[in-house]
Parts: C-alpha cells; sequence; structure tokens
C-alpha cells in the first residue's frame, strides 16, 4: 500500500520560509559578530604591525628626553674669568714695586754722583728709567733722573746728550727749572747764545724773582749779538767770493758796487762804482 505524505497548507510554507529566512540571518549576523571580535582582538594584540612608521606622542617625549640625556648635547658649565678686582690690586702691587726700586736705584745714583762717579751714576738713573717705562705714575721720578743725567753729561763735558736728557726731562715736566738751567748752560758751552737766552726767558716766566737768570741774560744777549755780527760778516763774506767768482768774467768785481744804508728807513741801496 503505498502512503501519501500530506502537502502543507499555504499558510503551512510562508511561515517555514519566514523561520528559514529568520535562521539565515540570525547565522549571518553571529558570522559578522564573530569575525569583528577576531579583527579587534588581532589589532590589539598585533598593533605593531600596523602601526609600523608611525610615531605617537609618548613615543616622541622619551625620544627628547633620551636625547636631552646624552652627553653629547648638554652644553659644559661656563668658566668663570679672572677677578678684576685681583687684577687691579696685583698691578698695584706691581707699579709700588717698580716705583720702590726705581726710587733706590736713584737714591744710589745720587750717591755715586756725589762721589765723582758720573758714569756709574748714569747707570743708576738708567736702572730707574728701566723699571718705570710705560708708568704714567711715574712720571716726576723720570722727569727728576733725566736731569740727574744731563748734570752727569754736564760734568763729563758731553753738552750734546745733555741738552738731549733735558729735552726729554721737559717733555715731561715742562715748569723743571733744573732741566731749563741744564740745558742753558750747555747751549752757552756749545755757543747757542740765542737758545741759552730762551732757556733764561723761560725761567723768569716760571720764577720773576729768579736774579740767576735775568744775570745769565745780560752776559749773555752781547754774546748772541757779537756772534750774530760775525755770522754775518762771515755770510757776506762768502757772497762776495761767489759774486766775485761770476762777475770776473765780465772784468768786474763785488767791489765795484757799494751798499748805501738809508738812515730813515734802513734799507739799503746798491751803487755801483768804477
Amino acid at each position: 500500500m503505498v502512503l501519501f505524505e500530506p502537502q502543507p497548507t499555504d499558510e503551512q510554507q510562508q511561515q517555514q520560509q519566514k523561520e528559514a529566512t529568520k535562521a539565515t540571518s540570525s547565522s549571518s549576523s553571529e558570522t559578522t559578530r564573530g569575525s569583528t571580535v577576531a579583527a579587534v582582538s588581532e589589532n590589539a594584540n598585533g598593533g605593531d604591525a600596523a602601526s609600523d612608521g608611525f610615531e605617537t606622542a609618548s613615543e616622541r617625549d622619551v625620544s627628547d628626553n633620551e636625547e636631552d640625556d646624552r652627553p653629547g648635547d648638554q652644553q659644559p658649565p661656563q668658566q668663570r674669568g679672572p677677578d678684576s678686582y685681583q687684577d687691579a690690586l696685583n698691578d698695584e702691587q706691581l707699579k709700588e714695586k717698580a716705583l720702590a726700586q726705581a726710587n733706590d736705584a736713584k737714591t744710589e745714583g745720587n750717591n755715586l754722583f756725589g762721589n765723582g762717579q758720573y758714569q756709574e751714576a748714569l747707570l743708576q738713573y738708567e736702572v730707574a728709567l728701566q723699571v718705570t717705562a710705560e708708568m704714567p705714575s711715574a712720571t716726576e721720578i723720570r722727569s727728576i733722573c733725566h736731569s740727574n743725567r744731563a748734570v752727569c753729561f754736564l760734568k763729563l763735558v758731553n753738552y750734546e746728550e745733555t741738552i738731549k736728557e733735558c729735552n726729554k726731562a721737559l717733555e715731561l715736566n715742562a715748569s723743571y727749572m733744573k732741566a731749563l738751567v741744564r740745558r742753558g748752560e750747555a747751549h752757552e758751552k756749545l755757543e747757542h747764545f740765542e737758545e741759552a737766552i730762551a732757556d733764561m726767558k723761560k725761567i723768569l716766566e716760571l720764577d720773576p724773582a729768579n736774579d740767576h737768570a735775568r744775570k745769565a741774560i745780560r752776559r749773555l744777549e752781547p754774546l748772541a749779538a757779537e756772534k750774530r755780527d760775525k755770522m754775518k760778516e762771515e755770510m757776506i763774506g762768502k757772497l762776495k767770493e761767489l759774486g766775485n767768482s761770476v762777475l770776473g768774467r765780465f772784468g768786474m768785481s763785488i767791489d765795484n758796487f757799494k751798499a748805501v744804508k738809508d738812515p730813515n728807513t734802513g734799507s739799503y741801496s746798491i751803487s755801483f762804482q768804477n
């Protein structure tokens, strides 16, 4: 006997289709959720691969700190400069020592000069000048030593050196009267009477009551005038020689010409005499 399975009705078929569709949708959702969870888990556990080539904020902070901590990037501490106050104190001490040494040498030079040892005295004064070279505060002792060297040369009859040393002393102290007196004496010895008179006049400007300078001027002025006249005669004689050498070619001489002074104006006129 053949059995036939009863066919579902239309309503039953529609119900079965709905249930099948619902089951399929549920299965798809589970699959999707599983894939998503797996992806999230993979990202959480294997994120290093996904972040290659990128730097996070925390990584930058660590990197900066490490670079700052490297010895090569740190600046060395600045060295302290010299103590300017101590340097100034040392300079003053050196200057005081040099001045003390110069005074000792000058004193020794004075003692030697008093004993007539002029060459030895010159050396001591030179020592004083050397140790005080380039010292503005040593102007006084330097001018004295130059003047003392001048009088040593005066005693040694070396008048040119006397004048040179006096010039140096007066460059340091223009009103140093001893240097003016000694230079005036040296000029007189060399018959530089005009220069000697100028020195004596300078002394009178500084000390109008200086009787020595006044007497020296009265004594030197006639000598200066005599020297001027002598020099004038020598010059005229040389000019005559030169004139005669030229005029002789024409049969004449200087003697053919006479200079006549005008008493009113003091000028001269030249007249020819045959």
